[in-house]
């Protein structure tokens, strides 16, 4: 059985593009406990759509996600970070 390059590093090409768009950044973790809507929680809170407390939930709300997207970012960057420096040799 003959291999025919060309064939085959297209194929593995093909193969690797579709696995790294399985791959997704910027997602909030579900450990971060906000997977709910922003709205259904401000509105849980008796504070009332188009309030000044109203537009104050909304923004702590997008600070928290965005710090939790920050914290598992730098989790990842770190851990890349230690893998390179601490290389395992069997």
């Amino acid at each position: 059985m003959r291999f025919n390059v060309p064939t085959f590093f297209l194929a593995l090409t093909l193969a690797t593009f579709s696995l790294a768009g399985c791959a997704k950044r910027h997602e909030l973790p579900a450990s971060a406990g906000l997977n709910e809507d922003d709205d259904a929680f401000c509105r849980a809170n008796n504070v009332a759509a188009g309030s000044p407390e109203y537009v104050a939930c909304r923004k702590d709300r997008d600070v928290q996600r965005s710090n939790a997207i920050t914290r598992t970012d730098k989790k990842q960057r770190d851990l890349g970070e230690y893998m390179l420096n601490n290389p395992v040799r069997p």
